[in-house]
């Protein structure tokens, strides 16, 4: 089954936006990079669709690119909230059908949303979240927070589960959490079976309230 391409676009090209346009790129799709730095834009020039250098919280020269039949906007501008803010607002004006903004914090990240951003992200609070979990736990490959109460790990098969199916594991009655798949090697179980044997190179995504992720967590 092909994969439907996409236009997308991504305001702001410091480290995260860069990241975001050079993977959406890689996954088959169209993306114009925009940024007020030539420099930045010099070096996608040759990695994306399309690079502009543009004035973003400027109405004109946004409109002047064209967005309004773009599938999405990714709104990433880090440093300056101000232009940050300005740009989500203007796109929102424009009718933009799909607006993912970039927030520093709670505040900033509450504003975004009231202006009318359909999605707010916060890159650096959730690597943070995702190097302090893997620092407490060595077993923990990956958090990452969906709400203040669900969260979402991978986490290496913990030693006492290792041979045991997953219903002997039973960690939904243990810790009020759900295996909704299983990473063995180049394989991805979904979903496991209750009778799915655990192995020791089994890598667990689990879903569930952080409280008992956590306990989860520090069986290594």
């Amino acid at each position: 089954m092909t994969r439907m391409k996409k236009q997308f676009a991504v305001i702001g090209l410091g480290r995260f936006g860069t990241s975001v346009a050079l993977t959406l790129q890689q996954l088959g799709h169209d993306v114009l990079a925009i940024d007020a730095d030539e420099e930045r834009v010099q070096k996608l020039s040759d990695e994306v669709t399309h690079v502009v250098q543009a004035d973003t919280t400027d109405e004109n020269a946004l409109n002047a690119l064209g967005l309004r039949n773009f599938d999405a906007v990714v709104v990433a501008i880090g440093e300056d909230v101000q232009a940050n803010v300005a740009t989500t607002l203007l796109l929102k004006e424009m009718g933009i059908p799909f607006i993912i903004a970039k927030a520093r914090n709670a505040l900033h990240g509450k504003m975004l949303e009231k202006i009318g951003a359909d999605r707010v992200v916060y890159p650096e609070r959730d690597m943070g979240q995702r190097v302090a979990h893997s620092l407490v736990s060595s077993n923990v490959l990956d958090f990452i927070a969906l709400s203040s109460e669900l969260s979402l790990v991978e986490v290496t098969a913990p030693g006492i589960f290792v041979g045991r199916t997953l219903a002997e594991a039973d960690m939904r009655v243990r810790y009020g959490v759900n295996v909704v798949a299983i990473k063995r090697y180049e394989d991805l179980i979904v979903p496991p079976q209750p009778d799915e044997v655990i192995h020791e190179s089994d890598v667990l995504i689990v879903i569930g309230p952080t409280e008992g992720l956590q306990r989860l967590e520090v069986l290594g």
